[in-house]
């Protein structure tokens, strides 16, 4: 199910075994292996796959026949993503413990950040 999957959605999006494999890392034939059933992707490969084609990892693994994620399942990996980042893991155990004139001061330096971006 997987490799049928995998290969469908390259196909799709009009993209080479070539280009997905230069986005791994990987080489293409080490590609080639997983949409032949030849061998399966590790979970971090997994999820590089989930974002380049912007599905959920549970409908390249067949679990659901929703590609996009929810709302809820997409604010889940992006918690995940910052709570397991070792940079960024740092605000999610050191916030709760701050005094509220220090969160909100984080908090404005977050808004002067976000309104530079745009």
């Amino acid at each position: 199910m997987f490799s049928k999957t995998l290969k469908s959605l390259r196909v799709q999006q009009k993209k080479t075994q070539q280009d997905v494999a230069d986005f791994l890392g990987i080489t293409r034939q080490g590609y080639a292996k997983y949409e032949n059933d030849l061998g399966e992707p590790d979970n971090s490969t997994l999820t590089k796959l989930a974002d380049y084609f912007e599905v959920s990892t549970d409908y390249l693994l067949g679990r659901t026949n929703t590609p996009a994620m929810t709302s809820q399942e997409q604010d889940e990996a992006d918690f995940q993503a910052f709570a397991t980042n070792p940079e960024l893991s740092v605000f999610y155990k050191e916030l709760p413990k701050s005094d509220e004139e220090a969160v909100d001061r984080l908090r404005k330096i977050w808004e002067i950040i976000k309104h530079e971006k745009n």
